[in-house]
C-alpha cells in the first residue's frame, strides 16, 4: 500500500484532469484508472456521467454489520490549471524526486484519491473488512459548480449513496507547524459557505465628455469600494468556539471570546487556522464595463467572492443589501450552503486517535474550513461531511500554498503517513 500510494498519486497527476469551468473538463481518463484499480481489487465501481467525458466513479464496499450506517469516503478527480511555464517540473509530470512528489493535484487532491486506492485495495489482499459499509465517489467537477460531480450523484443517484450518515473528504489531518515546536493537526468540522455574487449597476449610457450623473461605472465602483472597506463583525461557531478553546488551552492563555481579535493575537502563527472563520467575507474579484473610452456605458458588472459562516446567510444577505444600495442589483452566480459538523462525535474522536497513534507527539484541534468541498452537495442527502485527508509534513513546508499554487507537491513519507491514519481510522469506524 505504500508504494501504491505513490504510484497512484504519480500516474493520476500525469492525467491532465484540467477545470477551466463553463464544462471545460474531461475527468474520464481518470475515473477510467480509478475504476480499473478499484475492479483488480474485487471492488465493482460504477461509472457515471451526466455530460459526456464529465465522469464519476461511485464503489460500495461491505462491511461486516449490515446495522451499521455507512460512511463516504469521497474525492475528487479535477484539478484547477496550472501554467508549465511558471513551475519548477512540468504540472503534469508526476515526477518523484528526491522523496516528493510533484505535480498539479498532488495535494488537491489525487494524493486522497491515491490513498483511498491503496487503503481498500490492501484490505483486498488482506481479506479485511470494514464495520460498516464504506461508499467510495471520485466526483468530476468539484473545482467548478460540481453540478457535472457530485451534485449530479446527489440529484440523480441518491440510492448509491444508501445509509450514508457520514462522509470524510479533503482538507484536514495535516500538520500545521506554529514555529515553536508545536506540531497541530486541524480536522475540518464545518465549512463556511459558498456566496459567488453578481453586481450591476445601470445608468445612463451617453458620450464620455458630458457629465452625467446617471453613471454605472460609477455606482458600481461606490458599490464595490463600501463591500471591500466592510469590516464584519466576529460571529463564532460552535465548531470555531471548540478551536479557539482548544487552542488556547494549548497555549496557556485565557479563551476570552469577547475578544476574538484579541485572542487570536495571543495565538501567534496558530491564529492562520481560524482567523478566516471567525466572521463572513466578501472580495469584489472581477469588473466588467464599457468598450471604448469616451463611452460612458449605461451597465456595469462586478463579481464578488463571498462567504458565510454556517447560521449567517440571512446576516450575509441583509448586509450586502446595504453595501450595494439602492443603486446596485446583486444575485448569486452560485451558492452553497455553509455546513458544521459535531467535535464531539465518535467518528471525530475516532480521527483524533488514529491521528495521535501516528503522531503522538502532535496536538489534535478542529476547525472550520474557510472555503468549501463536495461534502456541501453530499449533505443533501443527510451525509454530515468532515475533512480529514491525513499528511505528516515537514516544518517549513507550507500546506495552503500547494492549493491551486505554483510547484504543488506533496512528500512520500506525507503519503505513507496518511495511508496508515486512513487505514487505521476506517477499521475503526
Amino acid at each position: 500500500a505504500l508504494d501504491e500510494v505513490v504510484t497512484f498519486t504519480s500516474d493520476l497527476i500525469r492525467i491532465d484532469t484540467t477545470n477551466r469551468g463553463g464544462g471545460d473538463c474531461q475527468e474520464r481518463p481518470a475515473a477510467e484508472y480509478a475504476a480499473a484499480r478499484l475492479a483488480e481489487a474485487g471492488i465493482e465501481p460504477t461509472l457515471l456521467e451526466r455530460a459526456k467525458g464529465r465522469t464519476n466513479v461511485v464503489a460500495r464496499v461491505e462491511g461486516t454489520d449490515p446495522s451499521a450506517d455507512a460512511l463516504l469516503l469521497h474525492g475528487h478527480l479535477d484539478v484547477v490549471p496550472a501554467e508549465a511555464a511558471d513551475w519548477s517540473v512540468h504540472p503534469f509530470s508526476g515526477e518523484v524526486r528526491d522523496g516528493v512528489v510533484w505535480g498539479r493535484g498532488a495535494v488537491d487532491m489525487k494524493n486522497m484519491d491515491a490513498m483511498i486506492l491503496a487503503v481498500v485495495r490492501a484490505w483486498a489482499r488482506q481479506g479485511v473488512r470494514p464495520r460498516r459499509d464504506i461508499v467510495i465517489a471520485f466526483t468530476a467537477d468539484e473545482e467548478a459548480s460540481a453540478e457535472d460531480g457530485s451534485g449530479f450523484l446527489a440529484d440523480e443517484h441518491a440510492e448509491l449513496f444508501e445509509g450514508c450518515t457520514e462522509g470524510i473528504s479533503e482538507s484536514g489531518a495535516f500538520t500545521f507547524h506554529d514555529g515553536a515546536g508545536r506540531e497541530i493537526y486541524p480536522l475540518s468540522a464545518g465549512e463556511r459557505g459558498t456566496a459567488w455574487l453578481k453586481l450591476t449597476a445601470r445608468g445612463r449610457a451617453g458620450h464620455g465628455s458630458k457629465v452625467n450623473r446617471d453613471n454605472a461605472v460609477t455606482r458600481l465602483a461606490s458599490a464595490i469600494a463600501r463591500i471591500g472597506d466592510h469590516e464584519w463583525p466576529p460571529r463564532l461557531t460552535p465548531t470555531v468556539h471548540a478551536a479557539l478553546t482548544e487552542l488556547a488551552a494549548l497555549y496557556g492563555v485565557e479563551p476570552d471570546l469577547s475578544d476574538v481579535d484579541a485572542l487570536l493575537d495571543k495565538l501567534g502563527p496558530a491564529a492562520k487556522l481560524v482567523e478566516a472563520t471567525v466572521r463572513h467575507s466578501a472580495n469584489p474579484t472581477m469588473l466588467d464595463a464599457g468598450y471604448k473610452i469616451n463611452v460612458i456605458p449605461g451597465e456595469a458588472v462586478a463579481y464578488v467572492d463571498g462567504r458565510y459562516l454556517p447560521g449567517g446567510e440571512d446576516e450575509f444577505r441583509e448586509t450586502l443589501d446595504r453595501l450595494t444600495g439602492p443603486d446596485v442589483e446583486w444575485e448569486f452566480q452560485h451558492r452553497e450552503v455553509a455546513l458544521q459538523a459535531p467535535v464531539d462525535s465518535v467518528t471525530f474522536a475516532r480521527m483524533r486517535a488514529a491521528v495521535e497513534e501516528f503522531a503522538p507527539e502532535g496536538h489534535v484541534v478542529p476547525y472550520c474550513m474557510s472555503g468549501g468541498t463536495d461534502a456541501k452537495q453530499f449533505s443533501r442527502l443527510g451525509v454530515t461531511g468532515y475533512g480529514f485527508t491525513p499528511l505528516k509534513l515537514p516544518e517549513g513546508y507550507d500546506y495552503g500554498a500547494m492549493f491551486h499554487g505554483v510547484d504543488e507537491r506533496v512528500p512520500v513519507e506525507a503519503l505513507h503517513f496518511g495511508v496508515r491514519v486512513l487505514d487505521r481510522f476506517l477499521r475503526s469506524a
